[in-house]
């Protein structure tokens, strides 16, 4: 009895170090890369990084030991984090805001999204914070396999006041009536503070990671100067509340130095666009902790040339005054940094978004040059994301837009060096009239995120 019962035992012992073998997370060695951790101006040279299931395990200058790894040979080429853009709309098709409104449909807004989320992804673009216009399903579908997409921080719908930003209701429709917009939880109008609770907390419920709130006014849009001040001091302070509820923070589109000022004294986080930048608001935002998304499209003289801009008189005199007034925002920027993160805001097709991407590279670098521009794309928006807390983060296992031990496994591979030639990024240099760009960079050889290759042009 006693061998019988030692040799079952020994034969359970074995199945389940099989077993354990088998379940044990694959591995993926990149050798004879230099890297860019997403920090440093330094590359590590000569390096090599073992990712393990979808994390990074080792990054070393000497020989790591993997038998059972993927070994992929980088011949030099230089690895990075995976691009992160902090500021997008991916369910926002256009080709106008009354055409989305009056003239789209779920099954629309759903197909664009999804087709966006592949670009960005094949762009390099690991992670996507979304600014308004989209919930969580866009994020569970990517995140379960059913569509190809980056990691994906949704803001939900906009929170604006009437005749705001995000107003985005036909002219002659009451207030408070329902639009294309409210219904399908991709903007909402506020009145009070208690509408603010009831939004911005359904919002949260319906999977976003963080509060969009709109307190300026824009260029393209109806009804709201540029200028406007738009949300009580009460109801920003309630948008904050809900968010503080949850973990998280909010995100307040702010053109103005009184909108900045004041958003960022009331506990807001993150200033999208921020136009009317100063070292003032430096200061203020260097103490608050407060980080800075801007679309440098917007100091682009070819601004004024957009259709929806040109062919809109009351747009036209708005872009015009909105320029002359930021005109000062990248010397302003240049003297008191603050921590800016990638921003695109591109609403429109699929192609056109790609090339707008492919240019706010290229701006980003002929403004402040290569390694700010790496750290803008990677490390930056890696900690902005991360604002939104231990439990409504819904990647909370490791770091972004790093390259170091426990981050996530979000890596590109890149010919040549872009801390040298920053074009290897796949920058474009022209907008409007630029040729269509392709699917994927060529320069850009291989993109993983979460351990998982997507591109492999090296073979």
């Amino acid at each position: 009895m006693k061998p019988q019962a030692i040799g079952a035992f020994g034969a359970i012992l074995f199945a389940s170090t099989a077993m354990a073998q088998d379940d044990a997370p694959s591995q993926v060695l990149f050798t004879n890369v230099h890297v860019f951790d997403g920090v440093n101006e330094a590359r590590i040279e000569n390096a090599s990084v073992l990712v393990e299931g979808n994390l990074i395990k080792t990054v070393s200058t000497e020989v790591i030991e993997a038998p059972d790894a993927e070994v992929i040979d980088g011949g030099g080429r230089t690895l990075t984090p995976g691009f992160i853009e902090a500021h997008a709309h991916l369910a926002l098709m256009g080709p106008s805001l009354s055409a989305m409104e009056a003239n789209s449909t779920w099954e629309d807004f759903g197909i664009h999204a999804t087709r966006m989320a592949e670009m960005y992804l094949m762009q390099g673009f690991t992670t996507v914070r979304d600014a308004g216009g989209a919930n969580g399903g866009l994020r569970r579908a990517i995140d379960a396999g059913q569509i190809v997409g980056p990691r994906h921080y949704a803001s939900g719908a906009f929170i604006s006041t009437r005749g705001g930003h995000a107003d985005f209701a036909n002219f002659t429709s009451p207030p408070g009536t329902d639009t294309n917009f409210s219904r399908l939880n991709m903007a909402q109008e506020v009145s009070g503070v208690d509408d603010v609770y009831l939004f911005g907390r359904n919002n949260l419920r319906m999977g976003a990671t963080q509060l969009k709130f709109m307190q300026s006014g824009g260029v393209v849009s109806a009804f709201d100067p540029w200028q406007l001040l738009a949300g009580s001091k009460e109801e920003i302070e309630a948008a904050v509340q809900v968010a503080s509820e949850y973990g998280t923070y909010v995100m307040a589109h702010s053109y103005r130095k009184e909108a900045i000022m004041s958003a960022l004294e009331a506990g807001v986080m993150s200033i999208e666009h921020g136009f009317h930048f100063d070292c003032e608001i430096a200061a203020l935002m260097n103490e608050k902790g407060a980080y800075l998304t801007t679309n440098l499209t917007a100091f682009d003289p070819g601004l004024l040339d957009v259709p929806a801009v040109k062919n809109q008189p009351s747009s036209l005199r708005k872009a015009i005054s909105a320029s002359a007034t930021f005109e000062n925002y990248i010397p302003n920027m240049k003297e008191c940094p603050v921590k800016r993160a990638f921003q695109t805001d591109c609403v429109g097709s699929v192609e056109a978004c790609n090339i707008q991407i492919a240019y706010e590279k290229y701006l980003g670098n002929e403004f402040f040059g290569p390694y700010t521009s790496m750290v803008t794309l990677t490390s930056t928006g890696g900690e902005l994301v991360a604002l939104s807390g231990d439990f409504t983060n819904p990647y909370p296992e490791g770091k972004l837009g790093v390259i170091e031990e426990g981050a996530y496994a979000d890596i590109l591979l890149i010919d040549g060096n872009p801390l040298e030639d920053f074009s290897v990024t796949g920058t474009g240099d022209k907008w409007f009239d630029a040729e269509p760009r392709p699917e994927s960079p060529e320069t850009i050889r291989i993109i993983m995120k979460d351990g998982v290759i997507y591109k492999n042009t090296l073979n």
